[in-house]
C-alpha cells in the first residue's frame, strides 16, 4: 500500500471536528478502498483548550491556518473556517500554490473566486474539491464534473437550503405564520440568530453559481443570479397553493434559454405531484435535466456536522485514489463568459394574490389591467371574507383576497400589469407573486 495521505484541517467547528472523526472511525475501510490510508496530521483553530471530544495533542498545531497551508507537511488541505476573505481565501491560495491539495466546504469562497482558484489549481497541478459546499451530503458536484460528461445539460434546479425548506414545511402542516415558524427553527439550531443569509436566498444564490458554472461550462457569476427569498409568503399563499394542487418552495433554478444563462432563486409553486414537492424539512434536493439520461433527481440532508463530513471525506478519498477532476469540469482558460438571459417565458404561469376592494367594477379593471399587456387568466379565484366578518367591521369596502392564475407570460408583462393595477386604487396591498415552475 502506497505512503499515507497525510490531512491537514483548518476549522474544527461541528464539520471539521466530525471529519476528524469521520477518518478515525472508518481509517480502515477508507484504505481498504482507496489502496491509501489517509491521516490527519496537522490542525489549526482558535482555541487548543477547547473540549470538542477530540485529542487534538496528536496533531501539529498552527493557530494560523495560512501558516499550516504554507510550512505543514501535509498533501491535502481541508479549509472549513468559511467566509469568502480573509483567512479562508489566503489559505487556500497558500496552499494550492505550493502544489498542495486543497477541500473545502466554503461555497462563498468558490462563489467568489472560484474561477480565480481553479487556475492556480491547475497551475500547480493540485486538486481542488468542495462536494460538500453544495447540498452538504449530496453528490451533485460528482455528479456534474464527472457522470453528466455525455450530456448536455437544459437545466439544474433544486432546493438547496434546509433553514427555508424547513420553514416553508412548518408554514403548511401546522399553518402558522413565517415569523413564528422562523422562531421555532431558530430554537431548533436549524437558522441562526441572524438568518438573513438564509431567509433572502444567499446562501441558495451562492450554491447556485456554482451548479450553473458545472453545468454549462460558463465562468461563476454569482452577482447575476435574480433572487428573492421567502419572507413574503403569508399563511393565505400556503393555503391557496394547497388548495390549487401546488405546494411552494424556495427554488434555486438555472437554465439554458434563447438569450443566454437565467439564474434565479425565489419562492416557486411546484405541482404536488413533482418529485420535488415531496421534499420536506431540513433535506436539499437538486435535479439535473440531460438531453440522453433525462432528469435525474439526488435528495439528502443538506447540512449538519456528519452530512458535510461525509462529503468532504468523499473527496479526500478521490485524491487517495489519484483521481484527478478539473475543479470546473473543464480547463478554467475554456470556461465561458457568463451571459446573462432575459427572465424567460414562464411554462406553468404566475400566481398573484391580490386585496381588492369590494367596489362595483374592481374585478373589471383587474381584467382590463391584465388584458392589456396580454396576459390570459387561467383562473380567478375570490375567497369572500364572511358577511358576518364584514358587518363586524362595519366596513362595506372591506378588501377581498382574489386569487389570478395567469396562462404563460413574461416578467415584464405581469410586473407592469401589477403596477397599473395599484394606479387604480382598485386593491389595498402591494400584489403578491410567485411563479409557478412546470416540473416532473
Amino acid at each position: 500500500m502506497a505512503e499515507a495521505l497525510k490531512v491537514g484541517v483548518a476549522g474544527l467547528g461541528t464539520v471539521g471536528t466530525s471529519v476528524v472523526q469521520l477518518l478515525e472511525k472508518h481509517g480502515t475501510q477508507i484504505a481498504r478502498k482507496t489502496g491509501r490510508a489517509v491521516t490527519v496530521t496537522a490542525v489549526s483553530a482558535r482555541s487548543r483548550t477547547k473540549d470538542r471530544g477530540i485529542d487534538v495533542s496528536i496533531f501539529d498545531w498552527f493557530s494560523d491556518p495560512v501558516e499550516m497551508a504554507k510550512q505543514a507537511d501535509i498533501d491535502i488541505f481541508v479549509e472549513l473556517i468559511g467566509g469568502d476573505t480573509g483567512a479562508a481565501e489566503d489559505s487556500v491560495r497558500a496552499a494550492l500554490a505550493r502544489g498542495v491539495h486543497v477541500v473545502t466546504a466554503n461555497k462563498a469562497l468558490l462563489a467568489r473566486h472560484g474561477v480565480d482558484l481553479a487556475e492556480v489549481a491547475e497551475e500547480n497541478n493540485a486538486c481542488l474539491n468542495y462536494e460538500a459546499a453544495v447540498a452538504g451530503g449530496i453528490p451533485i458536484v460528482k455528479t456534474l464534473r464527472e457522470s453528466m460528461t455525455g450530456n448536455d445539460v437544459s437545466r439544474v434546479y433544486g432546493i438547496l437550503n434546509g433553514t427555508c425548506n424547513y420553514i416553508l414545511t412548518r408554514m403548511e402542516a401546522d399553518g402558522i405564520s413565517f415569523e413564528d415558524c422562523l422562531a421555532d427553527a431558530q430554537r431548533l439550531g436549524y437558522a441562526e440568530a441572524d438568518p438573513t443569509f438564509d431567509i433572502e436566498g444567499n446562501d441558495t444564490a451562492h450554491k447556485l453559481a456554482i451548479l450553473t458554472s458545472l453545468a454549462f461550462g460558463t465562468r461563476i457569476s454569482s452577482d447575476n443570479i435574480y433572487m428573492e427569498g421567502i419572507t413574503s409568503i403569508a399563511t393565505a399563499d400556503i393555503q391557496a397553493a394547497d388548495e390549487l394542487g401546488f405546494r411552494i418552495k424556495l427554488l434555486g433554478v438555472a437554465q439554458r434559454t434563447e438569450t443566454g444563462i437565467e439564474q434565479r432563486v425565489h419562492p416557486t409553486m411546484v405541482p404536488k405531484s413533482s418529485a420535488i414537492a415531496r421534499i420536506d424539512g431540513v433535506l436539499n434536493a437538486v435535479a439535473v435535466d440531460g438531453d440522453f439520461v433525462g432528469e435525474i433527481v439526488l435528495v439528502g440532508p443538506g447540512a449538519g456536522g456528519n452530512a458535510t463530513a461525509s462529503s468532504v471525506v468523499a473527496d479526500i478519498g478521490d485524491i487517495a485514489r489519484g483521481d484527478k477532476t478539473l475543479v470546473l469540469g473543464m480547463p478554467a482558460a475554456d470556461l465561458k463568459p457568463y451571459e446573462r438571459a432575459r427572465m424567460r417565458l414562464h411554462e406553468g404561469g404566475y400566481y398573484i394574490r391580490l386585496s381588492v376592494f369590494d367596489r362595483p367594477g374592481a374585478f373589471a379593471e383587474i381584467a382590463r389591467c391584465m388584458g392589456d399587456a396580454g396576459i390570459s387568466l387561467e383562473s380567478i379565484v375570490q375567497k369572500r371574507q364572511a358577511l358576518e366578518e364584514v358587518q363586524a367591521k362595519h366596513d362595506t369596502d372591506q378588501p377581498q383576497p382574489v386569487i389570478l392564475i395567469t396562462y404563460e407570460t413574461t416578467e415584464v408583462a405581469i410586473k407592469e400589469a401589477l403596477d397599473v393595477i395599484m394606479s387604480k386604487g382598485v386593491v389595498a396591498e402591494e400584489p403578491q407573486m410567485i411563479r409557478i415552475e412546470k416540473l416532473n
